[in-house]
């Protein structure tokens, strides 16, 4: 049976990981003093998913985003050269690539363009990653999913779904864009599936990400149906959107300029790389499922 030691398995990902991974899973908090005397010696699987993403009072700093996406990395990873475990799993992010806007379909290959101290914290993990030397029987496995939702989530696709399960009309109608995601029960079902193919599937990056795009006018039209309700879309001028979102930026504001790219942008990445690997010809749940399971759940947490 695989052992997996879980590192910050108290975040909303780390959470699923807990209850859905295939195996034994052991949470591993690295703020207990002496933690790495409690490794054992037993464990097969590493994964890091500790990680500074949100936000959004705009109060964290340069070095508040290295601390977490770049130092606990490396310490983290150095247990793993000397324990037994066989695999190491680092969760990344598509913003080590790319955070804004990219009308190409983004690949493992694609140049990064990483603006934030979130992305660029994030590039420089997997740069330090990929530098180290592996012993033959050891893997590295660099994991970039797009945007991650499920049950728990309280990003930016719980903002939108609060104004439109009140009857509010949705804005942005005069954006017209679409943006990959990624369930997060596909992203434990790849998980589990690297667990599977360990012998046969290489180091390296993949991008984790669903099938299939989604446009935020299709995005509203889950809302609204799971809420049983007719999507309300309206099209304000986009200077004026803009203009409200810099005052957000002002005045720390839940919308903001940083929300509306992640909410009006195009940004579309490909999985084949790691469907290939794993000899998959498409995932458990389409983009719009796994929308529809994401936000039903929102009715009972909201």
């Amino acid at each position: 049976m695989i052992k997996t030691l879980l590192f910050g398995s108290n975040g909303f990902l780390g959470s699923h990981l807990q209850s859905k991974l295939d195996g034994e899973i052991i949470g591993v908090n690295i703020r207990h003093q002496n933690w790495q005397e409690n490794i054992p010696g037993d464990a097969n699987v590493f994964i890091n998913c500790i990680g500074k993403a949100h936000d959004h009072k705009g109060t964290a700093t340069e070095k508040d985003f290295y601390f977490a996406n770049y130092e606990l990395v490396k310490v983290i990873f150095e247990e793993f050269l000397k324990s037994n475990a066989q695999i190491f799993i680092h969760i990344s992010s598509i913003a080590a690539v790319e955070e804004n806007e990219r009308k190409e379909l983004l690949t493992e290959d694609s140049v990064g363009n990483p603006q934030s101290h979130y992305g660029k914290s994030k590039k420089a993990a997997e740069e330090y990653l990929l530098k180290q030397s592996l012993p033959s029987w050891k893997k590295l496995f660099i994991l970039r999913p797009t945007m991650i939702h499920g049950e728990g989530d309280k990003g930016n696709l719980t903002l939108l779904y609060k104004i439109i399960s009140k009857g509010i009309p949705y804005p942005l109608g005069a954006f017209d864009n679409s943006r990959t995601f990624v369930s997060v029960d596909n992203l434990v079902f790849l998980i589990n599936k690297i667990f599977e193919n360990r012998d046969s599937i290489n180091s390296g990056i993949y991008n984790v990400a669903d099938d299939e795009p989604v446009s935020t006018s299709n995005l509203i039209r889950i809302m609204a149906q799971v809420n049983q309700k007719n999507p309300l879309i309206v099209s304000v001028p986009k200077v004026v959107v803009t203009f409200l979102a810099k005052i957000g930026d002002t005045f720390k504001l839940p919308f903001n300029s940083k929300r509306l790219s992640k909410m009006t942008t195009t940004l579309l990445v490909s999985n084949q790389k790691i469907k290939t690997a794993l000899k998959l010809k498409e995932l458990p749940l389409s983009a719009e499922e796994g929308l529809i399971k994401t936000i039903s759940s929102f009715k009972t947490q909201l």
